[in-house]
């Protein structure tokens, strides 16, 4: 049985997330799966390196999968380029080693989220970016992001009460950066936990606001959801590149 990557991209504005729910037609995973299944002519299931929520985007997805089909891998992209809607895009097609797993391999993942720092309103951008009008101090909420560096316990950072496997993730690099109106925080790390980068927006954004202490995040460590901050909007976060 052939295995094969895909490398793609996608607009999560209309979708309930990247994994197939029962009952439901409407995610990534079961948009990819339903027409794969009709190009190859077999039920194809697909494995993705991480399960984004609803209505967040990817510029740097990977998906791995399992056929029988001889079909070659260009011209499964054309297929694909062919059926699937415009708010979802192939990159690339081709044949993976055999073990080759797209979540299981995966090394490093990197996000992005993107926060509107203004009131006037923000038209052509609002599915892609948070807004928030209030001024936000950029310096704080980096200082704030370097706590977050290293190995440590994120259970705080998550919005599951119990996780089956370990709350330990290390971040490898965190950066706060404001380009006009736009702040982004992009965060690399080995794994993240559901919610995980949403709530460290939300954390950092609290920062921005003074409403607490850049010093103060590592009490945050293994502590209770709520001593974290809010979670922030799906809109503004994106999954950016996966390390493999």
């Amino acid at each position: 049985m052939r295995n094969l990557r895909l490398d793609l991209c996608y607009d999560g504005t209309r979708y309930r997330g990247w994994q197939r729910l029962p009952g439901e037609n409407n995610t990534i995973q079961g948009k990819l799966e339903q027409t794969l299944s009709r190009i190859l002519g077999e039920p194809i299931e697909v494995s993705g390196s991480g399960r984004t929520d609803a209505g967040v985007h990817a510029l740097g997805q990977a998906a791995s999968f399992h056929c029988e089909s001889t079909m070659p891998p260009a011209e499964i992209l054309a297929q694909l380029r062919r059926y699937l809607p415009e708010d979802i895009g192939i990159y690339s097609c081709k044949e993976a080693a055999p073990r080759f797993h797209a979540r299981l391999n995966a090394k490093r993942k990197t996000y992005c989220y993107r926060i509107w720092n203004s009131d006037v309103p923000c038209v052509f951008e609002r599915r892609y970016v948070a807004q928030f009008p209030e001024r936000l101090d950029v310096d704080a909420m980096h200082r704030a992001g370097q706590q977050l560096v290293g190995e440590h316990d994120f259970s705080a950072f998550c919005t599951r009460a119990k996780m089956k496997k370990s709350t330990l993730r290390e971040v490898c690099a965190v950066s706060v950066v404001r380009e006009g109106n736009e702040i982004r925080i992009s965060v690399t790390a080995d794994g993240f936990l559901y919610n995980m980068m949403r709530i460290i927006a939300g954390t950092l954004i609290e920062a921005g606001r003074g409403a607490r202490s850049p010093e103060s995040i590592p009490l945050l460590f293994a502590a209770q959801r709520q001593k974290a901050g809010f979670l922030a909007p799906a809109q503004g976060l994106c999954l950016m590149e996966v390390e493999y």
